[in-house]
């Protein structure tokens, strides 16, 4: 069996006004045609290629209306599946988008139908759910422990924010304390694990305005691993904002810096509560993997 596949970076910036910079934003493996497949070869491949993402393109449909869709896609961690990640979201659709000639498509998902577009060079999807929060269940002198910083370093509390997908949100006060963050695994095991079971921590402060600087951290076996530019966590960013009354906003989010892969991502919230995630999406590859 012969599968075709693409390597995309999402996310990616401009070094300056005339030079794009092609090893930036976030790597994705995109599975063109996998439908044959089954979940543990899917996984198997995953972790072959060992991204912080890979997804498959599972089905493909026909036009967009009522529940619809372009693409049926699954998306695999190289350790487990995921109902909805952002930068998946946003490669998959320019390789659907590109296999089908469109510049708008629908992707089917286990958390639903995400319509992802592109404009002016950007591709953008809406978070396939209302935002939901709860508490974080975890002191400020543990939160601040759990990351390597003091009480002094947080700006509120911690939330667990779902999207899409559940994940613990922590303002902090200054992009100094955020750029001091070292997350503790123990303690990111203890107090940070999600609804799926996973250990994960997104930080945040402001830089201006309208500019934020963020990291996201997520245990890996035995130890915290960085990701360069988390959709999903800027969606749920978005529904940080959304639940505290925040609508008709735009934020340019910055990320990956600390790790040699600067990603920049944008994130809206309408008036309507709507909440967007964009940025842009490069090509670096194709190639074909061929299974026995």
């Amino acid at each position: 069996m012969d599968l075709a596949y693409r390597i995309v970076n999402v996310f990616t910036v401009d070094d300056d006004p005339f030079s794009h910079n092609p090893f930036s934003g976030n790597p994705l493996a995109v599975f063109e045609n996998a439908g044959a497949l089954d979940g543990d070869q899917m996984q198997s491949l995953a972790r072959q290629l060992n991204l912080s993402e890979t997804t498959f393109v599972t089905g493909t449909g026909g036009g967009v209306r009522s529940d619809e869709v372009d693409a049926t896609v699954r998306i695999f961690t190289a350790s487990y599946e995921m109902p909805f990640a952002g930068h998946p979201t946003l490669g998959t659709a320019s390789v659907v988008a590109d296999l089908c000639g469109r510049d708008s498509v629908v992707l089917g998902m286990p958390a639903g139908r995400v319509a992802v577009a592109l404009s002016d060079g950007r591709w953008t999807l809406e978070a396939p759910a209302t935002p939901s929060g709860r508490p974080a269940g975890a002191t400020p002198d543990e939160l601040a422990a759990m990351v390597g910083l003091t009480v002094g370093d947080l700006d509120g509390d911690a939330t667990w924010i779902d999207t899409g997908v559940e994940q613990l949100v922590l303002p902090l006060v200054s992009a100094a304390a955020l750029r001091r963050a070292l997350p503790d695994m123990t303690l990111l095991a203890r107090h940070g694990r999600s609804s799926l079971g996973e250990s994960q921590i997104y930080l945040w402060a402001p830089t201006g305005s309208e500019s934020i600087e963020a990291r996201m951290f997520f245990g890996q076996g035995s130890g915290v691993v960085e990701d360069p530019a988390t959709g999903s966590a800027c969606a749920n960013l978005g529904g940080w904002f959304h639940l505290r009354g925040d609508r008709g906003i735009h934020r340019v989010v910055r990320q990956g810096d600390a790790i040699h892969r600067p990603s920049e991502l944008h994130l809206d919230v309408d008036e309507d509560g709507t909440i967007r995630v964009g940025g842009s999406v490069f090509e670096l590859g194709r190639g074909t993997m061929t299974l026995p």
